[in-house]
């Protein structure tokens, strides 16, 4: 495993830095003050500049207008993203072009990539679930209909999906296979109820009873439900490391602003240890991070498959995360709950992405399964 970075993902992520730079994370209602949604859709101008600069298709291929680069890319991205909070479906979409590159049929591709990667069209995935823990592919059926699928069941959760224009829907076949449907938000037999996150973006309920799916719109291959899960963990561990490393960031500088008896609060040893774990914390996260995301793109073989190296890095992820924000609070006192400063919006942002595809807990249990199952001897 080599932990250098390639000139073009070097180039990419002084390209996101640029980009990010001119972005507030207090650009919406805070989620403290908001009974409902923050805001109806995602930042529409972001994603404008995004697709400017060719940050919406790196993972698509050339041919079908995209950079043609790899995951490590798209999580340098997202970790520069989520040091701003940025309120664009990146990873969604990205993953999904990604699953559909990888796996779909030649007209599939060329009807969905190259808008993708212009940012015309927006993709996400419905992997949460019925109930947040239970797994994604067992709440949709989809059963063959002449040249069709017939899809039934019930997604919640569903990031973006009231702003997207297809959903990406793992389901399971009467034979125990799962196969990857693509399905606009709006459609017969289909109907689209709201729900919020803890960081007060606009989630969708996707409840579906006999809605019609082309065969074309249906991806049955192998593994491609898999890879795109592994994808979107991994995806939302970059995320939870560059909100943490932000995070960090304002604690120094306001501890070391911020004086008791004529000192600045970050010289006292107990302020910082704690910030010295925090650290230690965004460490590991970081190394366990670029192991998942090399597993992924390299298809490198090891004595565990690729969603063994994806559980590690979200347990880190996960209580890594949550650590960071909450020493946060604590060495910023009663002025990190101000809701005119940020630090609240990123505890809300750390809390939802701890939880999603799972806590730290599920992916301990899922790979004590794996080393159950593969012998390391």
């Amino acid at each position: 495993m080599d932990f250098t970075f390639t000139e073009e993902q070097q180039a990419v992520v002084e390209a996101a830095k640029a980009l990010f730079a001119g972005v507030a994370p207090d650009q919406v209602p805070s989620p403290a003050l908001t009974p409902g949604a923050v805001a109806e859709d995602f930042d529409r101008a972001l994603w404008s500049r995004l697709a400017r600069a060719d940050l919406l298709g790196l993972l698509i291929d050339a041919e079908h207008g995209g950079v043609g680069l790899d995951p490590i890319a798209l999580c340098l991205v997202l970790r520069e993203s989520a040091k701003v909070l940025a309120r664009v479906p990146l990873l969604e979409s990205s993953a999904a072009a990604w699953a559909v590159q990888a796996h779909g049929g030649d007209e599939l591709r060329e009807r969905v990539l190259p808008r993708a990667a212009r940012g015309e069209l927006v993709l996400t995935v419905a992997a949460n679930g019925r109930m947040g823990h239970d797994p994604a592919e067992l709440a949709i059926t989809a059963q063959r209909d002449g040249d069709g699928w017939l899809l039934d069941g019930l997604q919640t959760a569903v990031p973006w999906a009231h702003n997207a224009d297809l959903v990406v829907l793992p389901a399971h076949t009467p034979e125990g296979r799962t196969v990857l449907a693509l399905v606009p938000p709006v459609q017969e037999g289909l109907t689209l109820a709201e729900q919020y996150s803890t960081s007060g973006e606009r989630l969708g309920e996707l409840r579906l009873e006999a809605a019609r799916v082309a065969e074309a719109d249906v991806i049955e291959a192998d593994g491609a439900w898999d890879g795109l899960r592994d994808l979107l963990a991994t995806g939302t561990c970059a995320l939870a490391l560059g909100l943490g490393e932000g995070v960090l960031r304002m604690t120094g500088e306001y501890t070391s602003k911020r004086e008791q008896f004529g000192h600045p609060v970050a010289t006292f040893q107990a302020v910082a240890v704690q910030a010295a774990d925090r650290y230690i914390d965004l460490r590991a996260m970081e190394v366990t991070l670029w192991q998942a995301a090399w597993r992924i793109s390299t298809v490198a073989d090891s004595a565990l498959p690729v969603a063994g190296d994806v559980a590690v890095a979200k347990i880190w992820a996960s209580d890594g995360v949550r650590r960071v924000v909450q020493t946060a609070q604590h060495l910023h006192g009663g002025f990190g709950a101000d809701t005119d400063y940020p630090l609240h919006r990123y505890h809300a942002w750390a809390k939802q992405l701890e939880l999603s595809l799972g806590p730290a807990a599920a992916h301990e249990e899922a790979l004590g399964d794996l080393l159950a199952a593969h012998s390391l001897s």
